[in-house]
Protein backbone atom coordinates (compact mmCIF):
# COMPACT_ATOMS: atom_id res chain seq x y z
CA UNK A 1 0.00 0.00 0.00
CA UNK A 2 1.32 3.44 -0.90
CA UNK A 3 2.12 5.56 2.12
CA UNK A 4 0.96 9.14 2.33
CA UNK A 5 4.59 10.20 2.66
CA UNK A 6 5.36 8.79 -0.77
CA UNK A 7 3.72 11.79 -2.45
CA UNK A 8 4.51 15.47 -1.99
CA UNK A 9 1.51 17.34 -0.61
CA UNK A 10 0.23 20.63 -1.96
CA UNK A 11 1.49 22.37 1.21
CA UNK A 12 4.97 20.88 0.75
CA UNK A 13 5.05 21.98 -2.87
CA UNK A 14 4.01 25.52 -1.93
CA UNK A 15 6.70 25.60 0.74
CA UNK A 16 9.25 24.44 -1.81
CA UNK A 17 8.05 27.09 -4.26
CA UNK A 18 8.38 29.83 -1.68
CA UNK A 19 11.94 28.73 -0.93
CA UNK A 20 12.68 28.90 -4.65
CA UNK A 21 11.36 32.45 -4.92
CA UNK A 22 8.85 31.40 -7.54
CA UNK A 23 5.66 31.31 -5.50
CA UNK A 24 4.10 34.14 -7.47
CA UNK A 25 4.46 32.24 -10.72
CA UNK A 26 3.71 28.77 -9.38
CA UNK A 27 0.68 29.19 -7.13
CA UNK A 28 -1.76 29.16 -10.01
CA UNK A 29 -0.21 26.00 -11.45
CA UNK A 30 -0.24 23.83 -8.31
CA UNK A 31 -3.77 22.55 -8.44
CA UNK A 32 -4.20 18.94 -7.38
CA UNK A 33 -2.72 16.82 -10.17
CA UNK A 34 -3.35 13.16 -10.85
CA UNK A 35 -0.70 11.05 -9.10
CA UNK A 36 2.08 9.88 -11.40
CA UNK A 37 3.29 6.30 -11.55
CA UNK A 38 6.88 7.36 -10.84
CA UNK A 39 9.68 6.24 -8.54
CA UNK A 40 9.62 7.77 -5.09
CA UNK A 41 12.73 9.94 -5.16
CA UNK A 42 15.17 11.78 -7.35
CA UNK A 43 15.54 15.27 -8.79
CA UNK A 44 13.76 14.52 -12.07
CA UNK A 45 10.99 12.60 -10.31
CA UNK A 46 10.34 15.50 -7.95
CA UNK A 47 10.51 18.01 -10.81
CA UNK A 48 7.85 16.11 -12.72
CA UNK A 49 5.54 16.04 -9.71
CA UNK A 50 4.79 19.67 -10.47
CA UNK A 51 1.63 20.14 -12.46
CA UNK A 52 2.26 20.58 -16.15
CA UNK A 53 0.50 22.58 -18.82
CA UNK A 54 0.06 22.42 -22.57
CA UNK A 55 0.07 26.22 -22.71
CA UNK A 56 3.74 26.06 -23.69
CA UNK A 57 2.55 25.43 -27.26
CA UNK A 58 2.25 28.20 -29.82
CA UNK A 59 -1.33 28.77 -30.93
CA UNK A 60 -1.01 31.48 -33.58
CA UNK A 61 1.99 31.51 -35.88
CA UNK A 62 2.75 33.68 -38.89
CA UNK A 63 5.78 32.67 -40.95
CA UNK A 64 6.85 34.19 -44.25
CA UNK A 65 9.89 32.68 -45.96
CA UNK A 66 10.60 30.81 -42.71
CA UNK A 67 10.66 34.01 -40.68
CA UNK A 68 8.22 35.34 -38.06
CA UNK A 69 8.97 39.04 -38.40
CA UNK A 70 5.86 39.90 -36.34
CA UNK A 71 7.66 38.65 -33.25
CA UNK A 72 10.97 36.77 -32.99
CA UNK A 73 13.99 36.44 -30.76
CA UNK A 74 17.15 34.58 -29.83
CA UNK A 75 19.43 34.03 -26.84
CA UNK A 76 23.03 35.03 -26.19
CA UNK A 77 23.99 31.47 -25.22
CA UNK A 78 22.77 28.04 -26.25
CA UNK A 79 23.34 26.66 -22.76
CA UNK A 80 23.74 28.29 -19.36
CA UNK A 81 24.45 27.21 -15.79
CA UNK A 82 22.92 28.45 -12.56
CA UNK A 83 24.24 31.90 -11.72
CA UNK A 84 25.09 32.75 -15.33
CA UNK A 85 23.33 35.54 -17.21
CA UNK A 86 21.36 34.91 -20.38
CA UNK A 87 20.54 37.83 -22.66
CA UNK A 88 17.29 37.56 -24.60
CA UNK A 89 16.96 39.63 -27.77
CA UNK A 90 13.46 40.27 -29.15
CA UNK A 91 12.22 42.15 -32.19
CA UNK A 92 8.70 42.99 -33.38
CA UNK A 93 7.41 44.38 -36.66
CA UNK A 94 6.05 47.47 -34.87
CA UNK A 95 6.56 48.89 -31.37
CA UNK A 96 4.90 46.53 -28.88
CA UNK A 97 4.86 45.35 -25.31
CA UNK A 98 6.24 41.80 -25.20
CA UNK A 99 5.79 39.10 -22.57
CA UNK A 100 8.10 36.09 -22.30
CA UNK A 101 6.68 32.98 -20.62
CA UNK A 102 9.38 30.44 -19.71
CA UNK A 103 8.63 26.70 -19.71
CA UNK A 104 10.78 23.69 -18.87
CA UNK A 105 10.13 20.75 -21.17
CA UNK A 106 9.64 17.31 -19.62
CA UNK A 107 6.77 14.92 -18.83
CA UNK A 108 4.66 16.63 -16.14
CA UNK A 109 1.75 14.23 -16.11
CA UNK A 110 1.73 14.00 -19.91
CA UNK A 111 1.39 17.77 -20.48
CA UNK A 112 4.99 18.04 -21.74
CA UNK A 113 6.01 21.28 -20.05
CA UNK A 114 5.86 23.30 -16.86
CA UNK A 115 5.44 27.04 -16.57
CA UNK A 116 8.44 28.37 -14.66
CA UNK A 117 8.03 32.15 -14.75
CA UNK A 118 6.76 35.07 -16.83
CA UNK A 119 8.87 38.09 -17.72
CA UNK A 120 7.71 41.51 -18.85
CA UNK A 121 5.91 43.13 -20.44
CA UNK A 122 8.84 44.88 -22.11
CA UNK A 123 8.79 47.73 -24.60
CA UNK A 124 10.18 46.23 -27.81
CA UNK A 125 11.02 47.99 -31.06
CA UNK A 126 11.77 46.57 -34.52
CA UNK A 127 15.42 45.50 -34.64
CA UNK A 128 17.46 45.55 -37.86
CA UNK A 129 17.85 42.61 -40.19
CA UNK A 130 21.64 42.27 -40.44
CA UNK A 131 23.28 42.91 -43.81
CA UNK A 132 24.94 40.09 -45.69
CA UNK A 133 28.55 39.96 -44.59
CA UNK A 134 31.58 38.04 -45.77
CA UNK A 135 30.89 34.31 -46.22
CA UNK A 136 27.14 35.13 -46.53
CA UNK A 137 27.08 35.65 -42.77
CA UNK A 138 23.91 37.13 -41.21
CA UNK A 139 24.79 38.02 -37.62
CA UNK A 140 22.31 39.97 -35.50
CA UNK A 141 23.62 42.61 -33.12
CA UNK A 142 20.33 43.44 -31.45
CA UNK A 143 19.71 45.36 -28.26
CA UNK A 144 19.07 43.09 -25.29
CA UNK A 145 15.43 42.96 -24.19
CA UNK A 146 16.06 41.32 -20.80
CA UNK A 147 18.88 39.70 -18.85
CA UNK A 148 18.02 36.52 -16.96
CA UNK A 149 20.30 35.33 -14.15
CA UNK A 150 19.60 31.61 -14.01
CA UNK A 151 18.32 30.61 -10.53
CA UNK A 152 20.00 27.64 -8.89
CA UNK A 153 16.55 26.04 -8.51
CA UNK A 154 16.05 25.72 -12.27
CA UNK A 155 16.54 22.02 -12.97
CA UNK A 156 18.73 21.13 -15.94
CA UNK A 157 16.62 20.76 -19.06
CA UNK A 158 15.53 22.33 -22.31
CA UNK A 159 13.63 25.58 -21.78
CA UNK A 160 11.29 27.34 -24.19
CA UNK A 161 10.40 31.00 -23.92
CA UNK A 162 7.05 31.77 -25.59
CA UNK A 163 7.04 35.31 -26.99
CA UNK A 164 3.76 37.23 -27.29
CA UNK A 165 2.84 40.90 -27.55
CA UNK A 166 -0.09 43.27 -27.22
CA UNK A 167 -0.39 44.49 -30.84
CA UNK A 168 -1.31 41.17 -32.51
CA UNK A 169 -1.95 37.53 -31.65
CA UNK A 170 1.14 35.91 -33.19
CA UNK A 171 3.73 34.03 -31.13
CA UNK A 172 7.15 32.43 -31.49
CA UNK A 173 9.83 30.85 -29.30
CA UNK A 174 13.29 31.30 -27.95
CA UNK A 175 15.10 28.17 -26.74
CA UNK A 176 18.01 27.47 -24.38
CA UNK A 177 19.48 24.66 -22.27
CA UNK A 178 20.05 24.87 -18.54
CA UNK A 179 23.00 22.64 -17.66
CA UNK A 180 24.54 21.47 -14.40
CA UNK A 181 27.54 19.46 -13.23
CA UNK A 182 25.86 17.07 -10.82
CA UNK A 183 26.33 13.32 -10.84
CA UNK A 184 23.56 11.79 -12.94
CA UNK A 185 22.79 8.59 -14.81
CA UNK A 186 22.03 10.04 -18.25
CA UNK A 187 23.25 13.04 -20.25
CA UNK A 188 21.22 14.10 -23.28
CA UNK A 189 22.99 16.37 -25.77
CA UNK A 190 20.90 18.71 -27.89
CA UNK A 191 21.82 18.79 -31.59
CA UNK A 192 21.93 22.56 -31.81
CA UNK A 193 24.86 22.77 -34.27
CA UNK A 194 22.60 21.02 -36.76
CA UNK A 195 19.58 23.14 -35.81
CA UNK A 196 21.58 26.16 -36.89
CA UNK A 197 23.02 24.48 -39.99
CA UNK A 198 19.48 24.10 -41.38
CA UNK A 199 18.22 27.44 -40.06
CA UNK A 200 17.29 29.60 -43.07
CA UNK A 201 16.68 32.84 -41.13
CA UNK A 202 16.09 35.48 -42.39
CA UNK A 203 15.48 33.83 -45.79
CA UNK A 204 17.63 31.13 -47.39
CA UNK A 205 20.72 31.74 -45.27
CA UNK A 206 21.35 28.24 -43.96
CA UNK A 207 24.67 26.41 -44.22
CA UNK A 208 23.30 24.86 -47.42
CA UNK A 209 22.87 28.09 -49.37
CA UNK A 210 25.67 29.57 -51.46
CA UNK A 211 26.48 31.98 -54.25
CA UNK A 212 27.71 30.69 -57.64
CA UNK A 213 30.09 29.12 -58.41
CA UNK A 214 30.04 27.58 -54.95
CA UNK A 215 27.82 24.53 -54.50
CA UNK A 216 25.46 23.72 -51.65
CA UNK A 217 28.11 21.77 -49.72
CA UNK A 218 30.98 24.19 -49.34
CA UNK A 219 33.44 25.69 -46.88
CA UNK A 220 32.75 29.30 -47.81
CA UNK A 221 29.27 29.72 -46.25
CA UNK A 222 29.25 30.68 -42.58
CA UNK A 223 26.25 30.91 -40.26
CA UNK A 224 25.71 32.64 -36.94
CA UNK A 225 23.99 31.46 -33.77
CA UNK A 226 23.16 35.12 -33.11
CA UNK A 227 19.81 35.07 -34.92
CA UNK A 228 16.33 33.62 -34.41
CA UNK A 229 15.45 30.12 -35.54
CA UNK A 230 13.21 30.15 -38.58
CA UNK A 231 10.50 27.63 -39.41
CA UNK A 232 12.17 24.23 -39.97
CA UNK A 233 12.35 23.63 -43.75
CA UNK A 234 12.44 19.82 -44.11
CA UNK A 235 10.27 16.72 -43.72
CA UNK A 236 7.92 18.01 -40.99
CA UNK A 237 5.39 20.79 -41.40
CA UNK A 238 5.74 21.88 -37.79
CA UNK A 239 4.59 25.34 -36.71
CA UNK A 240 6.17 24.78 -33.29
CA UNK A 241 9.61 24.89 -34.90
CA UNK A 242 9.25 28.68 -35.17
CA UNK A 243 12.04 29.76 -32.85
CA UNK A 244 12.72 26.33 -31.30
CA UNK A 245 15.16 24.85 -33.82
CA UNK A 246 14.63 21.10 -34.29
CA UNK A 247 14.21 20.18 -30.62
CA UNK A 248 10.46 19.52 -30.77
CA UNK A 249 10.93 17.36 -33.87
CA UNK A 250 13.55 14.87 -32.68
CA UNK A 251 14.96 15.17 -29.15
CA UNK A 252 11.70 16.02 -27.39
CA UNK A 253 10.02 12.56 -27.60
CA UNK A 254 13.11 10.98 -26.03
CA UNK A 255 13.25 13.55 -23.20
CA UNK A 256 9.49 13.14 -22.63
CA UNK A 257 9.91 9.34 -22.36
CA UNK A 258 12.93 9.52 -20.04
CA UNK A 259 11.25 11.93 -17.64
CA UNK A 260 7.97 10.02 -17.75
CA UNK A 261 9.77 6.99 -16.34
CA UNK A 262 11.76 8.93 -13.79
CA UNK A 263 15.20 8.38 -15.26
CA UNK A 264 17.92 10.54 -13.71
CA UNK A 265 18.70 12.76 -16.70
CA UNK A 266 20.60 15.98 -17.24
CA UNK A 267 21.15 18.04 -20.40
CA UNK A 268 23.87 19.80 -22.38
CA UNK A 269 24.44 21.43 -25.78
CA UNK A 270 26.91 20.52 -28.55
CA UNK A 271 29.34 23.22 -27.41
CA UNK A 272 29.44 21.68 -23.92
CA UNK A 273 30.63 18.40 -25.41
CA UNK A 274 33.15 20.39 -27.47
CA UNK A 275 34.68 22.10 -24.40
CA UNK A 276 33.97 19.12 -22.12
CA UNK A 277 32.03 21.46 -19.86
CA UNK A 278 29.53 18.60 -20.06
CA UNK A 279 31.83 16.67 -17.66
CA UNK A 280 31.29 13.30 -19.29
CA UNK A 281 32.87 11.38 -16.41
CA UNK A 282 29.94 12.23 -14.10
CA UNK A 283 27.32 10.19 -16.01
CA UNK A 284 26.81 6.56 -17.01
CA UNK A 285 25.21 7.20 -20.43
CA UNK A 286 25.51 9.88 -23.09
CA UNK A 287 22.93 10.23 -25.88
CA UNK A 288 23.11 11.90 -29.27
CA UNK A 289 19.54 12.16 -30.54
CA UNK A 290 17.83 12.74 -33.87
CA UNK A 291 19.51 15.11 -36.31
CA UNK A 292 23.03 15.47 -34.91
CA UNK A 293 25.04 15.85 -38.10
CA UNK A 294 27.59 18.57 -37.26
CA UNK A 295 30.40 17.84 -34.78
CA UNK A 296 33.76 19.39 -34.05
CA UNK A 297 36.93 17.29 -33.88
CA UNK A 298 37.02 18.05 -30.14
CA UNK A 299 33.52 16.64 -29.68
CA UNK A 300 34.59 13.44 -31.41
CA UNK A 301 37.76 13.14 -29.34
CA UNK A 302 36.01 13.84 -26.04
CA UNK A 303 33.35 11.17 -26.64
CA UNK A 304 35.94 8.68 -27.92
CA UNK A 305 38.10 9.24 -24.82
CA UNK A 306 35.07 8.90 -22.53
CA UNK A 307 34.12 5.57 -24.14
CA UNK A 308 37.64 4.31 -23.44
CA UNK A 309 37.14 5.29 -19.80
CA UNK A 310 33.80 3.43 -19.56
CA UNK A 311 31.06 5.77 -20.76
CA UNK A 312 28.05 4.13 -22.41
CA UNK A 313 26.86 5.95 -25.53
CA UNK A 314 23.65 5.79 -27.54
CA UNK A 315 23.47 7.27 -31.04
CA UNK A 316 19.69 7.49 -31.43
CA UNK A 317 20.17 9.32 -34.68
CA UNK A 318 20.86 9.14 -38.39
CA UNK A 319 23.63 10.87 -40.34
CA UNK A 320 25.26 11.75 -37.02
CA UNK A 321 28.92 12.79 -36.64
CA UNK A 322 29.10 13.40 -40.40
CA UNK A 323 30.45 16.88 -41.09
CA UNK A 324 33.30 18.65 -39.32
CA UNK A 325 32.61 22.12 -37.94
CA UNK A 326 35.28 24.00 -35.99
CA UNK A 327 33.68 25.90 -33.12
CA UNK A 328 36.57 28.11 -32.03
CA UNK A 329 35.76 31.10 -34.28
CA UNK A 330 34.63 34.22 -32.45
CA UNK A 331 31.61 36.29 -33.28
CA UNK A 332 31.70 40.07 -33.64
CA UNK A 333 31.62 40.43 -29.83
CA UNK A 334 34.56 38.08 -29.29
CA UNK A 335 32.57 35.08 -28.04
CA UNK A 336 33.37 31.56 -29.19
CA UNK A 337 30.97 28.82 -30.29
CA UNK A 338 28.65 31.26 -32.10
CA UNK A 339 29.86 30.79 -35.69
CA UNK A 340 29.56 27.60 -37.71
CA UNK A 341 31.18 26.62 -41.00
CA UNK A 342 31.68 23.27 -42.67
CA UNK A 343 35.27 22.15 -43.34
CA UNK A 344 34.87 18.54 -44.41
CA UNK A 345 33.63 15.08 -43.46
CA UNK A 346 34.84 12.82 -40.69
CA UNK A 347 37.32 10.48 -42.35
CA UNK A 348 37.00 12.12 -45.75
CA UNK A 349 34.76 10.87 -48.54
CA UNK A 350 34.97 7.17 -49.52
CA UNK A 351 36.22 6.64 -53.10
CA UNK A 352 32.91 5.19 -54.30
CA UNK A 353 31.09 8.39 -53.31
CA UNK A 354 33.56 10.93 -54.67
CA UNK A 355 31.91 11.50 -58.03
CA UNK A 356 28.62 12.21 -56.29
CA UNK A 357 30.15 14.72 -53.88
CA UNK A 358 32.01 16.44 -56.71
CA UNK A 359 28.61 17.52 -58.04
CA UNK A 360 27.49 18.79 -54.62
CA UNK A 361 30.51 20.24 -52.86
CA UNK A 362 33.24 22.80 -53.26
CA UNK A 363 35.94 24.37 -51.16
CA UNK A 364 36.97 21.43 -48.98
CA UNK A 365 39.06 18.32 -49.50
CA UNK A 366 38.10 14.69 -49.64
CA UNK A 367 40.78 13.51 -47.20
CA UNK A 368 40.45 16.22 -44.61
CA UNK A 369 41.84 14.27 -41.68
CA UNK A 370 44.32 11.63 -42.86
CA UNK A 371 44.53 8.81 -45.34
CA UNK A 372 44.27 5.98 -42.78
CA UNK A 373 40.95 7.09 -41.30
CA UNK A 374 39.22 3.71 -41.81
CA UNK A 375 41.35 2.08 -39.12
CA UNK A 376 42.44 4.95 -36.94
CA UNK A 377 39.82 7.67 -37.16
CA UNK A 378 38.50 10.14 -36.37
CA UNK A 379 35.91 8.56 -38.61
CA UNK A 380 32.15 8.46 -38.34
CA UNK A 381 31.82 4.67 -38.50
CA UNK A 382 34.50 3.99 -35.88
CA UNK A 383 32.71 6.10 -33.27
CA UNK A 384 29.05 5.66 -34.18
CA UNK A 385 29.09 2.14 -35.56
CA UNK A 386 28.01 3.14 -39.07
CA UNK A 387 28.37 5.95 -41.57
CA UNK A 388 26.24 7.96 -43.96
CA UNK A 389 25.96 6.48 -47.43
CA UNK A 390 24.25 7.39 -50.68
CA UNK A 391 21.37 7.90 -51.08
CA UNK A 392 21.55 9.78 -47.83
CA UNK A 393 17.77 9.96 -47.41
CA UNK A 394 14.96 7.43 -47.58
CA UNK A 395 12.49 5.40 -45.53
CA UNK A 396 12.11 1.77 -44.49
CA UNK A 397 11.20 -0.74 -41.78
CA UNK A 398 13.50 -1.47 -38.81
CA UNK A 399 14.09 -5.23 -39.31
CA UNK A 400 15.57 -7.57 -36.66
CA UNK A 401 18.50 -9.76 -37.73
CA UNK A 402 20.04 -10.77 -34.37
CA UNK A 403 17.13 -12.01 -32.24
CA UNK A 404 19.27 -13.69 -29.54
CA UNK A 405 21.04 -10.48 -28.54
CA UNK A 406 20.33 -9.27 -25.00
CA UNK A 407 18.99 -5.96 -26.28
CA UNK A 408 15.87 -7.78 -27.59
CA UNK A 409 15.06 -9.63 -24.34
CA UNK A 410 11.37 -9.43 -23.53
CA UNK A 411 10.39 -7.88 -26.85
CA UNK A 412 9.12 -11.13 -28.38
CA UNK A 413 10.83 -10.16 -31.63
CA UNK A 414 12.26 -12.75 -34.02
CA UNK A 415 14.52 -12.35 -37.01
CA UNK A 416 12.56 -10.76 -39.82
CA UNK A 417 10.14 -8.96 -37.48
CA UNK A 418 10.03 -5.23 -38.06
CA UNK A 419 8.94 -1.89 -36.68
CA UNK A 420 7.18 -0.30 -39.68
CA UNK A 421 8.53 2.99 -41.02
CA UNK A 422 11.03 3.53 -38.19
CA UNK A 423 14.02 4.01 -40.51
CA UNK A 424 14.37 7.42 -42.11
CA UNK A 425 14.67 10.01 -43.33
CA UNK A 426 18.39 9.86 -42.54
CA UNK A 427 20.12 6.71 -41.37
CA UNK A 428 23.45 4.90 -40.79
CA UNK A 429 25.00 2.11 -42.83
CA UNK A 430 28.32 0.44 -43.72
CA UNK A 431 29.30 -0.77 -40.21
CA UNK A 432 33.01 -1.32 -39.40
CA UNK A 433 32.81 -5.11 -38.96
CA UNK A 434 36.52 -5.39 -38.15
CA UNK A 435 36.01 -3.78 -34.72
CA UNK A 436 36.32 -6.45 -31.96
CA UNK A 437 32.96 -7.50 -30.52
CA UNK A 438 31.03 -5.52 -33.12
CA UNK A 439 27.51 -6.84 -33.89
CA UNK A 440 24.74 -5.91 -36.29
CA UNK A 441 21.35 -5.91 -34.55
CA UNK A 442 18.97 -4.98 -37.33
CA UNK A 443 19.39 -4.18 -41.02
CA UNK A 444 17.56 -3.68 -44.27
CA UNK A 445 16.95 -1.25 -47.10
CA UNK A 446 15.64 2.25 -47.37
CA UNK A 447 13.82 3.36 -50.49
CA UNK A 448 13.44 6.77 -52.03
CA UNK A 449 10.53 8.16 -53.99
CA UNK A 450 12.28 7.23 -57.26
CA UNK A 451 12.59 3.62 -55.96
CA UNK A 452 16.37 3.77 -55.67
CA UNK A 453 17.59 1.92 -52.58
CA UNK A 454 20.38 1.91 -50.03
CA UNK A 455 21.19 -0.22 -47.01
CA UNK A 456 21.08 0.63 -43.31
CA UNK A 457 22.30 -1.22 -40.20
CA UNK A 458 21.70 -0.77 -36.46
CA UNK A 459 24.72 -1.88 -34.45
CA UNK A 460 26.31 -2.29 -31.05
CA UNK A 461 29.89 -2.72 -29.88
CA UNK A 462 31.53 -3.10 -26.46
CA UNK A 463 33.81 -0.58 -24.81
CA UNK A 464 36.87 -1.64 -22.81
CA UNK A 465 35.24 -1.27 -19.38
CA UNK A 466 32.12 -3.39 -19.86
CA UNK A 467 30.38 -0.40 -21.43
CA UNK A 468 28.44 -0.30 -24.70
CA UNK A 469 27.91 1.88 -27.77
CA UNK A 470 24.49 1.48 -29.44
CA UNK A 471 23.69 2.87 -32.88
CA UNK A 472 19.94 2.86 -33.62
CA UNK A 473 20.78 3.95 -37.19
CA UNK A 474 17.75 6.18 -37.71
CA UNK A 475 16.77 9.75 -37.00
CA UNK A 476 13.25 8.48 -36.18
CA UNK A 477 14.22 6.32 -33.18
CA UNK A 478 12.78 8.64 -30.50
CA UNK A 479 9.45 8.61 -32.35
CA UNK A 480 9.08 4.96 -31.36
CA UNK A 481 9.30 5.93 -27.69
CA UNK A 482 6.60 8.55 -27.18
CA UNK A 483 4.22 11.02 -28.78
CA UNK A 484 4.24 14.18 -26.65
CA UNK A 485 1.67 16.98 -26.95
CA UNK A 486 2.21 19.13 -30.02
CA UNK A 487 4.22 16.49 -31.85
CA UNK A 488 3.82 16.03 -35.63
CA UNK A 489 4.99 12.93 -37.49
CA UNK A 490 7.34 13.38 -40.44
CA UNK A 491 6.59 12.08 -43.92
CA UNK A 492 9.50 11.67 -46.29
CA UNK A 493 10.34 9.58 -49.36
CA UNK A 494 6.82 8.11 -49.29
CA UNK A 495 7.24 6.69 -45.79
CA UNK A 496 6.38 7.55 -42.20
CA UNK A 497 6.83 6.04 -38.71
CA UNK A 498 3.80 4.71 -36.81
CA UNK A 499 4.56 6.22 -33.42
CA UNK A 500 5.23 4.73 -29.98
CA UNK A 501 5.95 1.01 -30.03
CA UNK A 502 6.30 -1.21 -26.94
CA UNK A 503 9.14 -3.12 -28.59
CA UNK A 504 11.19 0.03 -29.17
CA UNK A 505 10.53 1.10 -25.60
CA UNK A 506 11.69 -2.31 -24.31
CA UNK A 507 14.86 -2.20 -26.43
CA UNK A 508 15.62 1.22 -24.99
CA UNK A 509 15.04 0.13 -21.38
CA UNK A 510 17.13 -3.03 -21.97
CA UNK A 511 20.05 -0.91 -23.16
CA UNK A 512 19.80 1.43 -20.18
CA UNK A 513 19.54 -1.47 -17.74
CA UNK A 514 22.67 -3.12 -19.21
CA UNK A 515 24.44 0.23 -18.78
CA UNK A 516 23.59 0.26 -15.07
CA UNK A 517 20.69 2.70 -15.35
CA UNK A 518 17.29 1.90 -13.86
CA UNK A 519 14.01 3.73 -13.51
Amino acid sequence: MKKESDNLTRRELLKEAAQMGLLGTMTTSLKEAAPLNLPKKGLIVNENRHEGTTDWQLTYVRSENYRSESIEGYCSHTSVSAGEVLDVFVSTASPSKVTIRIYRMGYYGGKGGRHITSLGPFDVQPQPTPPVGEHRLRECRWKSTVKIKIPKEWVSGVYLGKLSCDTHRYESYIIFVVKDQRQADILVQTSDNTWQAYNKWPDNYSLYESDPPQRSWNATTWISCDRPYGWYPQVVEQALSQGSGEFLLWEYPFCFWLEKHGYDVTYCANADTHTNDAKLDRVKCFFSVGHDEYWSIEMYQNIQSAIQKGLNVGFLAGDTVTSVVPLHQMNSEGRQHRLIRRTGMFGGIPPEDRKLYETMSSGWGYDLLHEHWEKHGPAQALLVGGRSTYPGNGSGDWIITNEKHWIFEGTGMKNGDCVPGLVGWEFASDPPLHVPGFEVLASGEVRRGDDSTSSWAATIYPGPKGNWVFNAATIYWSLGLSQPPGFNYPFSHLGRPHGPDERVQKIMSNFLKRCGVSM
